[in-house]
């Protein structure tokens, strides 16, 4: 019988990325064999392509991506076919609707016996990993033995469930902000991301909820889709403007997921004292920030916002009952043979989510 294969973008290194026509994957014990419905290009994926150290390292050594690999964390399908007793261990029949979380974790590192799946040691994450974690940019792709799998509501479109992902990590960074009732929230980068975590921050009834971005169609969706106040930096003192609305005080909660170098000591200067700021852009450059506002100064929380655990399922519960609009996110798709137009798209900044339809 002749072996089947599969178009799938296949990264080899900076901004070399390839659409080509790979042996189709078959489940071992297990794993389980997915039709790709859409997958997303993330600004990792941005990151990653445009040759970001956190990826390729100092001179292309000891990053994080192990390449060739097939692409791709954003990602939903169906059940095409099951490994040998993958059907009890995920609790999936063929024709389910399943995405799996963007981390495959080990089991057995003492962050995966804590319940700390998401901080795993060998931390191997879809896209980015040889042989152990090859993308969603594929007509089909394998959910390994150790992924974390969820059936999806078959309410939610294929489109919409390739952004379970991100959404989930929105949650988690709004989960991180500590968020009460009344207080005032800046949602930094109102990107992807940002705009859930700024639907996922109105849930907690603040009393203010600012979208901070540098372009105006951003800013526009922010206000559609809850932000009281829109400010862009580059237009006015964002600083000046937010303690304005706090009778000087400052912001209560910052989360910044701008991708800017410049956001974090922006934002330790916004926030009031005793306040929080969660930490969740992965940045390309070192950030220069003042310490002492952390610390002598203000007596800040700083959290970091990691993956989206134990997310997902209220992720997948907001999409099917519709209290979380990804669908005015999604501007662009493209077919998977179009990645390059895609990617370009993508790193255009005039388009919110692009998608690559397998």
């Amino acid at each position: 019988m002749a072996t089947e294969t599969m178009q799938a973008v296949v990264c080899h290194g900076p901004y070399d990325y390839r659409v080509e026509e790979i042996v189709r994957p078959q489940p071992g014990p297990g794993e389980i064999l997915v039709k790709v419905g859409a997958a997303g290009i993330c600004a990792s994926d941005i990151k990653c392509f445009t040759g970001g150290m956190l990826f390729w390292g100092q001179d292309g050594k000891g990053g994080y991506c192990e390449a060739p690999v097939v692409a791709g964390h954003e990602f939903a399908g169906t059940v095409a076919a099951l490994g040998e007793g993958a059907a009890e261990r995920h609790d999936v029949a063929i024709g389910d609707h399943v995405v799996a979380e963007q981390i495959i974790p080990c089991g057995k590192c003492r962050f995966c016996k804590n319940g700390q799946y998401w901080m795993c040691e060998p931390h191997v994450i879809f896209g980015f990993k040889r042989h152990r974690g090859e993308g969603g940019m594929a007509e089909y792709m394998i959910y390994p033995a150790n992924a974390r799998v969820h059936k999806i509501d078959l309410r939610i479109s294929k489109q919409e469930a390739a952004y379970i992902e991100p959404l989930a990590c929105a949650m988690h960074a709004v989960d991180r902000g500590e968020i009460t009732p009344g207080d005032t929230v800046v949602i930094a980068g109102v990107g992807n991301i940002g705009l859930c975590a700024l639907q996922a921050a109105r849930r907690y009834n603040p009393g203010q909820l600012i979208a901070l971005d540098t372009k105006t169609y951003r800013l526009e969706l922010a206000r559609k889709l809850g932000a009281d106040v829109a400010i862009n930096p580059l237009e006015e003192d964002a600083v000046a403007r937010v303690k304005s609305l706090t009778e000087g005080y400052g912001c209560d909660v910052y989360i910044e997921i701008t991708g800017s170098a410049k956001a974090p000591q922006q934002g330790l200067a916004m926030i009031r004292r005793l306040g929080t700021l969660v930490a969740f852009s992965v940045l390309n450059e070192p950030a220069t920030i003042d310490w002492n506002l952390v610390g002598d100064q203000k007596e800040l929380n700083v959290h970091g916002s990691h993956l989206g655990p134990y997310c997902y399922p209220k992720t997948i519960r907001a999409l099917a009952e519709g209290s979380i609009d990804v669908k005015s996110l999604i501007s662009a798709t493209f077919p998977l043979a179009e990645f390059g137009a895609a990617m370009e798209a993508a790193r255009s900044g005039d388009n919110l989510k692009t998608m690559v339809l397998p």
